[in-house]
């Protein structure tokens, strides 16, 4: 398993809009992909209900987990947690 951490950009944090980009990204990742909050058990990431509940605001570090082999997906969804996705 590999793991990797972002902070999220968005004002509004992991909700409605940036959590529905986040969510469809992750199901097209090709491979499943985990997310949690403070320590927290990791949730899907695909699942756009399961990522709002997570309830990470702006500035929040989250961890993407993932199969090995799944580098190049997770650092794709990194970057897209660590950019506005409200702008």
């Amino acid at each position: 398993m590999i793991t990797r951490t972002a902070v999220v950009a968005s004002k509004t944090g992991l909700h409605a809009r940036p959590a529905a980009l986040f969510a469809k990204a992750a199901g097209e990742a090709g491979v499943p992909v985990q997310i949690s909050v403070d320590g927290k058990d990791p949730i899907a990431a695909n699942s756009l209900l399961q990522v709002m509940t997570l309830g990470a605001k702006q500035g929040d570090t989250v961890t993407l987990h993932a199969e090995d082999g799944a580098e190049a997906a997770l650092d794709k969804l990194v970057a897209m947690l660590e950019t506005d996705l409200d702008a």
